[in-house]
């Protein structure tokens, strides 16, 4: 019984830093940061209020995990399972062959705009990046393509899942600072499509630098019956992106609703295509739960964590700490932006949003600053932590299905000139906020 209210002598101070110690020594033991949350919220619930206050976390929780909107969650994630087993991604490659023509380094281009679709399908980053580079690292590597061209095109066009709605990351930031997901959409369209022309401009540049990096692509014209039947490849994606996307920016349905329109679509599509089994949908629905179960976990646990550090007295301390750094409101939003970075480096983008959000929200909208503009920031910064060494997981998806001889230090260094084009993108979001518009 001594236990119970204990922690309440080390004041706020110490108990932030306790907590801190206690997840940092959780998570390197290999605990899921899931499992590592729940319990440090458990302990300090217990040894700083005692246990009346543990249906306040409970019912804490169970507001995040029954919002309407994060029923588009799985959907999305189903989405991208269905796209995973079906041909819909390799045709929709063969199919922006007849865009990329024989420009130099068309196949990467090929390459982002195939990840710009895919993307704007299902908003998913791991799916895309396997399928990626499955279908076109192959192919350009085949051609000559310089390696680290072509991994870097794959990585960081697979990551532009994060920024091109629908995207889940949006979705999750939008439950957690408690803003319009329909407006985080429309604010974050034009900056994903920003990043992707970067990655466009900087092919073309490299390639007409240097010819031997992007080798053009010869061979025999390709026949009228052939082109027709390439662009039919092209008709069932971009249809599931303009019934998502249209639907949601035609007002016609909210983004949970969209997310189902987007389901329907994929499904209609394997089963024009005569792909759809049984065995297809039942292994997309076990991805789907494993992969949404993995999202909800951690949801709770950030979600209890948060709403014990928060009884504590613990967001007020930690928002006074940082609007203490400096009277200039971008040096704080800067400050923000370098501890996303650093946290990007070794935590999964759902615990981040989830355990920073609760705090910089609030202090965004005291700064007089849109959180709507801050989210697609957010998005933005969480596009680096994706390819930003030690585990940037966009490399660890492309490893798992590179070729043997493709070491992931290999990979990461190929990343590098794509993560500077990403932070550029950041700053440039930062400078001229109207790029974020809504």
């Amino acid at each position: 019984m001594e236990f119970f209210g204990s922690f309440q002598s080390l004041g706020i101070e110490g108990g932030t830093f306790v907590m801190l110690i206690m997840l940092l020594a959780l998570l390197v033991s290999g605990i899921p940061l899931a499992y590592v949350t729940l319990l440090v919220a458990l302990v300090f619930a217990l040894g700083w209020f005692g246990p009346m206050v543990v249906p306040l976390i409970t019912s804490r929780v169970y507001s995040f995990v029954s919002s309407f909107v994060f029923v588009s969650v799985p959907m999305f994630v189903l989405m991208a399972a269905i796209l995973d087993r079906s041909g819909i991604a390799r045709d929709l490659f063969d199919a922006m062959k007849l865009l990329a023509g024989r420009l130099r380094g068309g196949v990467a281009i090929q390459t982002i705009a195939v990840a710009v679709i895919l993307a704007a399908m299902s908003g998913i980053i791991g799916g895309e990046i396997v399928l990626l580079g499955l279908v076109a690292l192959p192919q350009m590597l085949r051609l000559g393509y310089d390696k680290h061209l072509a991994i870097g095109v794959v990585c960081a066009g697979g990551a532009l899942g994060t920024m091109v709605p629908p995207s889940i990351v949006l979705i999750i930031y939008g439950l957690t600072a408690n803003v319009s997901v329909g407006d985080l959409f429309t604010a974050a369209f034009l900056p994903g499509l920003m990043l992707a022309s970067f990655y466009v401009v900087y092919v073309l540049i490299r390639a007409h630098l240097n010819p031997a990096m992007a080798p053009v692509q010869e061979g025999p014209p390709v026949p009228t019956a052939e082109k027709i039947r390439l662009l039919k490849g092209l008709i069932l994606p971009l249809l599931v992106v303009t019934g998502v996307l249209g639907s949601i920016y035609g007002g016609i349905a909210s983004v949970t609703e969209a997310s189902a329109v987007g389901v329907a679509g994929v499904m209609l599509s394997t089963i024009v295509r005569g792909e759809f089994t049984f065995a297809l949908l039942k292994g997309a629905a076990l991805q789907t739960l494993r992969t949404v179960g993995m999202i909800v976990w951690i949801g709770i646990g950030a979600s209890a964590l948060v709403g014990v550090f928060n009884l504590m007295g613990g967001i007020k301390f930690v928002s006074d700490l940082i609007t203490g750094i400096s009277d200039n409101p971008t040096i704080i939003l800067l400050f923000m932006m370098l501890i996303l970075f650093v946290l990007g480096m070794f935590l999964d983008w759902v615990g981040i949003a989830l355990l920073t959000m609760p705090i910089f929200v609030p202090i965004i909208i005291s700064l007089g600053y849109d959180p709507v503009w801050f989210g697609v920031l957010f998005c933005m910064n969480m596009q680096v932590s994706f390819l930003s060494p030690p585990f940037g997981p966009a490399a660890f998806y492309l490893k798992s299905v590179a070729p043997p001889d493709i070491s992931l230090a290999t990979i990461f260094r190929s990343l590098v000139p794509f993560i500077i084009m990403q932070i550029l993108a950041l700053a440039m979001l930062i400078l001229f906020p109207a790029i974020a518009w809504h």
